[in-house]
């Protein structure tokens, strides 16, 4: 891929996150200064790879599993995955939240929880001794996606399936990212499961994370996922 590509690729993938619908070229001609006969042949090359496709029923183009997969391992390479962003006001929020409660480790976590929810706007998960507590859950199905009965219902299994599947994989990455078709439960759901490890009170391999469409911002969201697993093992 060429740099021009990589960055084609990104913004489609951003803009798309924000309006939630195809990206068009004449929008990528006007953001990086170039004619839209140009950005159509290069998003004929990026199609070519798999990385983004076009719907039926429009001239844009939105991500594929692979053109995500490609972007969140960037950003992934380009992070400081130690470096905690102690001037951001959502790594704030959930700071005060745990910092509140963290003398009872259950209320910590749930208050973790509920500030990746109203930070992120996506279903909020944690694991909480043998239980898994959730939040949110109306922000996931209110998403344009998921407005389909058999979507809702998808989604659904892949929830009901959610805690025993954690238990059982143990994935062990402090950071892990499961997008649509990656997820090993609810294949064809069109989520994205972002979640992080750490260690509480209640076992060395507890889980917090958020559940929401594949068209999401992964920098904002992986960036509060991961700061809250970390806020959560450095405080209980």
């Amino acid at each position: 891929m060429t740099e021009r590509q990589v960055k084609i690729l990104a913004a489609i993938i951003e803009q798309h996150a924000e309006i939630a619908a195809p990206v068009g070229s004449v929008m990528l001609a006007n953001l990086f200064g170039v004619s839209s006969a140009t950005i159509r042949s290069e998003m004929v090359q990026l199609e070519e790879m798999g990385l983004i496709t076009q719907p039926h029923t429009s001239a844009g183009r939105i991500p594929t599993d692979a053109g995500y997969r490609l972007y969140v391992n960037m950003l992934n390479d380009a992070e400081n995955v130690n470096e905690i962003p102690k001037l951001d006001r959502g790594a704030r929020m959930i700071e005060s939240r745990v910092d509140t409660h963290s003398s009872h480790a259950d209320r910590a976590i749930r208050g973790a929880v509920d500030s990746l929810v109203e930070l992120t706007h996506n279903l909020g998960i944690a694991t909480i001794g043998d239980e898994l507590y959730m939040s949110g859950i109306s922000n996931l199905f209110s998403q344009p996606e998921f407005s389909s009965t058999d979507h809702v219902q998808s989604v659904a299994r892949l929830l009901d399936n959610l805690e025993p599947w954690l238990r059982e994989a143990s994935p062990n990455e402090p950071l892990n990212v499961f997008i649509g078709a990656e997820n090993p439960i609810g294949r064809n759901s069109g989520v994205s499961l972002i979640i992080s490890r750490y260690r509480s009170p209640y076992s060395d391999r507890s889980y917090i994370g958020v559940l929401g469409s594949t068209r999401q911002n992964y920098s904002k969201v992986m960036r509060l996922v991961r700061h809250a697993g970390m806020m959560l093992e450095n405080r209980l």
